[in-house]
């Protein structure tokens, strides 16, 4: 609708156009009920996701790996790119539309802030609007963290996880952050023809990992051409119109890497500057997270928070099962909470991916429980040929089993369709289904999945 309407009563107002906002959006509207959402950035439509995180990342991961190491070639990144843009300029159309085009749905273009508990004020430019519901949903997700290093500005050949999506492709890139992040830009980039230098200040990159797990990443970043240097402490980066150089620290000797670019990949922090939340009475913890309750209630009543500006987990399936949380709570009976997720599932874009869910070998251990291990190098599971198949056979699959009980603590899945796989054995973590009956079950062939066959049986 056009957002000129504003005088009309609202019964909610959503900030932020990410996964769990617009979708309850939509839900509310259908429901009956006349909702606003505000949005600051046209380019940002759908949220982070289809527009600068999961879908274009994952598209140019997908353009790296089927150049299957052709060396460096900037026309190559710049092809990937623009298909990344028109992937997410059509996606970014199709989300518009889908709340658009309901009439009880009012799209506000803005930047958004609290005046008061119930009131909001949405500057646009050199207009001012003033909102004002009984349910205000912030949904402002997250943005790249940047460290008090001197010289980690972002800007020229200093970039985030955004931006470097547009940069010109470096034949020398350093990545500061051996994390989740800085893993996988530093796998993708390494496959566009990137001469890639990971520095991690922890003794291992992948350190929430079990180390036999972190290994095979680490090696297969280095069959890509990607080197991790562990144990730096990064102290300055400087830039001029020949390069950047990082400083950094390694068992008391400073070091200096030259580079072409530098990505910046230490995390993400909940995107809550700015949103007045103080004139409405909403608690805020120590990163900026929005404080909320397992019902996703912030300390002010009718006011809400979704998806990464509560500081919970930073996946965009978190924010659609927060939707369902909020949805339940103002629609139905209230009775779905946070704390009904178990075994949420996640996946590393490596190449090839890594996939895993619930407790690690480590973690295990740490609580002190009984447990069997199950683990395989992929290329000595007989039973799985789809990887040989596809020419990828790397990897290394692993589950952690409760002793007394057969069930399913946890696992580690790197390897070719991990990212599909991982979603079967959280099914069957959350279904309460043992290893044994996983470990027996029907697979088709040849799949990645039937690897659970042999590697599970493994338990006897």
């Amino acid at each position: 609708m056009d957002s000129a309407s504003v005088d009309e009563k609202l019964d909610a107002i959503i900030i932020g156009w990410g996964k769990g906002g617009k979708t309850l959006a939509g839900t509310l509207a259908r429901a009956g009920q006349r909702v606003a959402i505000i949005e600051q950035s046209s380019q940002m439509y759908g949220g982070t996701c289809i527009n600068i995180g999961c879908v274009p990342t994952k598209a140019l991961i997908h353009d790296a790996e089927s150049r299957d190491g052709a060396g460096y070639d900037p026309q190559i990144f710049h092809a990937a790119v623009d298909r990344r843009d028109k992937l997410t300029a059509m996606m970014r159309a199709k989300n518009f539309s889908m709340l658009d085009e309901l009439d009880s749905v009012l799209v506000v273009n803005g930047t958004a802030a609290f005046t008061g508990p119930k009131s909001i004020k949405v500057n646009a430019g050199s207009e001012e609007q003033e909102l004002s519901a009984e349910t205000i949903i912030i949904n402002t997700g997250a943005l790249p963290a940047v460290p008090e290093i001197d010289g980690a500005q972002i800007g020229g050949r200093v970039h985030d996880s955004t931006t470097i999506q547009h940069a010109p492709l470096p034949k020398t890139l350093a990545v500061v952050g051996g994390g989740y992040v800085g893993i996988e830009f530093a796998s993708m980039f390494a496959q566009f023809g990137s001469k890639v230098t990971v520095l991690d200040r922890g003794s291992r990159a992948l350190s929430k990992e079990d180390a036999d797990v972190a290994a095979e990443v680490q090696g297969c970043l280095e069959d890509a051409g990607a080197e991790i240097i562990s144990s730096a402490s990064v102290r300055s980066i400087s830039q001029d119109e020949h390069g950047a150089t990082v400083s950094y620290e390694r068992e008391g000797e400073v070091h200096r890497l030259q580079s072409d670019a530098v990505l910046i990949a230490l995390g993400r922090v909940p995107n809550t500057a700015g949103l007045g939340l103080e004139a409405a009475g909403v608690r805020t913890g120590s990163r900026g997270e929005i404080v909320v309750d397992e019902f996703l209630a912030t300390s002010a009543p009718g006011i809400y928070a979704v998806g990464d500006a509560n500081g919970g987990p930073q996946f965009t399936y978190i924010s659609l099962d927060d939707h369902r949380v909020l949805a339940n709570r103002l629609l139905g009976d209230g009775s779905r909470s946070t704390k009904d997720r178990v075994a949420v599932p996640y996946t590393i874009f490596t190449t090839p991916p890594l996939a895993r869910v619930g407790l690690s070998e480590k973690q295990a251990a740490k609580q002190g429980l009984d447990t069997r291990i199950a683990v395989k190098k992929v290329a000595e599971i007989a039973a799985m040929p789809r990887p040989k198949i596809v020419g990828d056979p790397r990897g290394i699959i692993k589950f952690v089993v409760d002793a007394r009980s057969d069930g399913i603590l946890g696992a580690a899945l790197m390897h070719v369709d991990s990212q599909e796989v991982i979603n079967l054995v959280a099914l069957a973590m959350r279904q309460r289904i043992g290893a044994a009956e996983l470990r027996d079950q029907i697979f088709t062939h040849p799949s990645s999945t039937e690897a659970l066959n042999e590697v599970l049986g493994q338990l006897g």
